[in-house]
């Protein structure tokens, strides 16, 4: 049986993206096969020679004004797509491809702390101002529109007085670590 295939797209270290490609090396069902990123410079792209996994850079021309990525991604065989610390909103052609097998991660409680410039130590430092007692990840499938598509899982984690969107994001970090791969499992294995 042919293993489900699957791209993430990466725009900058890409530890997430790594830690899902160690969780599904030697897995009997499914497998990390192509990493795709919009910045020349991520550091994903080094983590992807380092796996054995090849990498595709892109520019937003060839993101938004082409069918290139769509076609790539079925040219390769890909299953589904992840997104792991990717920013850019997702085009209709591929959602078009992709329907329902597109997965991104967002650093808080959706809808909470969601949408068009939330991400990294900006959401957490919402989160710390505006004195939430909790945070977390959400896990969910993309639509047109950011953070805005069916939630698939969330995990929590509690905000202490003295934490900081440092401290905060590593608890974030710990949480995405843990859950996104078997989630992501999860979702591939039952499709």
């Amino acid at each position: 049986m042919k293993k489900k295939s699957i791209a993430i797209f990466a725009s900058g270290s890409g530890s997430n993206a790594e830690n899902i490609s160690r969780f599904f090396n030697r897995h009997p069902s499914v497998e990390v096969s192509f990493f795709l990123t919009n910045k020349p410079d991520a550091m994903v792209i080094d983590r992807a020679k380092n796996l054995g996994i090849p990498c595709h850079i892109f520019n937003r021309e060839e993101f938004y004004d082409t069918n290139r990525i769509p076609e790539l991604l079925i040219e390769k065989g890909i299953d589904f797509v992840v997104l792991a610390g990717f920013l850019w909103l997702i085009p209709s052609n591929l959602l078009k491809s992709f329907p329902k097998r597109i997965i991104n991660i967002h650093p808080a409680l959706l809808p909470k702390y969601g949408g068009k410039g939330m991400y990294g130590s900006k959401v957490h430092q919402s989160v710390i101002d505006n004195k939430e007692k909790e945070s977390g990840i959400t896990i969910h499938f993309v639509n047109e529109e950011y953070d805005a598509g069916d939630i698939i899982f969330q995990a929590k984690c509690a905000i202490d007085e003295n934490d900081s969107p440092e401290s905060l994001a590593e608890k974030v970090h710990e949480l995405e670590y843990l859950h996104f791969p078997k989630v992501i499992e999860s979702v591939v294995l039952s499709q």
